[in-house]
């Protein structure tokens, strides 16, 4: 008799259990069991996501084809893809030779699953199979907001599409900071970063830099990371990281959103090279109008709103990270619910981050999900702290 229970539990070990796991495509080495080890502040629920097989994703982007990459960043390619039930997806493949790590893998998407807003992009699922690691995200028919403003699409943003734009990332980043159960500096604000779905609504993307801050710390002292012309000043200097180098960061965004252009451009005179050192110049000459996107004018907008913009802007670069506004009072302030009572002053990151820019020749790749350049250099903030 013992002998039979013991066949039959071998049986059941041998055939019963990797049936189990099949229907959960992912296998018992797969990240579910490693999401263990990582800290309690991720409390997303991995049962809200779907688990792929990696076959499952090569068939929906035909073998990754090249004609179906939708973009490249630091951390790999991103591809369309469409499953059996028809399904759009974007599924962003970690390269082999990525600087993210599983650990890395493993925090995006618990950090991830762990949020939800209408402004932050979603995620479907994940696959972690033998050296794959891939997220699958929902399809934006619009994809990045950089190929819009400034890339090779030459659809036109009228001033109300930019303004709800910039509103929804405003709000996009409130919740985070402020609204959501664990409080996390997003760290990659940039134009590549924010998607856009078929009626141009933004969601932000790329939390693959993100980090959970504790509420009772001011900053966290950190590794330098992060995209190059959108780095807060003690963040690139010091190291020292709050939600207020997102703030930072959101600022250089609305200019970019403003004028079309990219925040560095050395093919321009000197004086406009750096984009948030011109907007400041322009607005000592009482000029800041000239900043606006030539094809804005032809639409038509508003004159006192996009100068009410601009001022929004120039108080999230303020040197000093007390000085910026946090994002609920900004988002107060772009639906006229509080009054802009204070005016920006005149930052003195100008200098130094425009030869911060020009001493790299690096820049981030247009794309879906473009993940961050990492830009740590100890000898580099030696050189900015003396």
């Amino acid at each position: 008799m013992l002998l039979i229970i013991i066949i039959m539990l071998v049986i059941l070990w041998r055939y019963v259990k990797p049936k189990q796991l099949k229907n959960l495509d992912i296998s018992t080495r797969s990240p579910r069991s490693k999401f263990k080890s990582l800290p309690d502040y991720y409390s997303g629920n991995l049962r809200t996501i779907s688990y792929f097989d990696y076959q499952t994703l090569k068939k929906a982007t035909k073998n990754f084809h090249p004609e179906n990459q939708l973009g490249m960043g630091g951390f790999g390619p991103v591809y369309q893809g469409v499953l059996n039930d028809k399904r759009m997806i974007a599924v962003k493949k970690l390269s082999n030779k990525s600087q993210q790590g599983e650990s890395e893998f493993l925090g995006e998407v618990r950090m991830i699953t762990s949020i939800q807003h209408k402004n932050l992009l979603r995620l479907l699922g994940c696959c972690s199979e033998g050296p794959q690691r891939l997220l699958v995200y929902e399809f934006m028919k619009n994809r990045s907001l950089d190929n819009i403003i400034y890339g090779p699409d030459d659809r036109f943003l009228d001033w109300n599409t930019r303004f709800q734009i910039i509103l929804g990332i405003a709000r996009g980043l409130q919740y985070l900071h402020e609204d959501s159960h664990i409080r996390i500096v997003h760290r990659d604000i940039k134009a590549s970063n924010v998607l856009l779905d078929e009626k141009f609504h933004p969601k932000i993307g790329d939390f693959g830099l993100a980090r959970f801050f504790p509420e009772d710390e001011a900053y966290l002292s950190t590794t330098i990371a992060g995209t190059l012309g959108y780095t807060a000043p003690e963040y690139a200097i010091r190291g020292e990281l709050s939600e207020k180098a997102d703030i930072y960061s959101f600022g250089v965004l609305v200019l970019e959103i403003i004028s079309s252009r990219k925040n560095t451009d050395l093919s321009l005179p000197s004086e406009m090279q750096y984009l948030p050192d011109y907007a400041w110049k322009l607005h000592e000459r009482s000029r800041i109008m000239d900043l606006v996107d030539p094809k804005l004018r032809a639409g038509g907008f508003i004159e006192k709103d996009v100068l009410q913009m601009c001022n929004v802007a120039l108080l999230c670069l303020q040197q000093r990270p007390s000085l910026r506004p946090p994002m609920s009072e900004i988002v107060s302030m772009l639906t006229c619910k509080v009054k802009l009572t204070r005016m920006p002053m005149k930052p003195t990151f100008s200098g130094r981050m425009r030869c911060f820019d020009e001493s790299s020749s690096s820049e981030t790749a247009y794309g879906v999900f473009s993940s961050p350049l990492t830009i740590y250099s100890p000898q580099l903030a030696k050189s900015f702290s003396s």
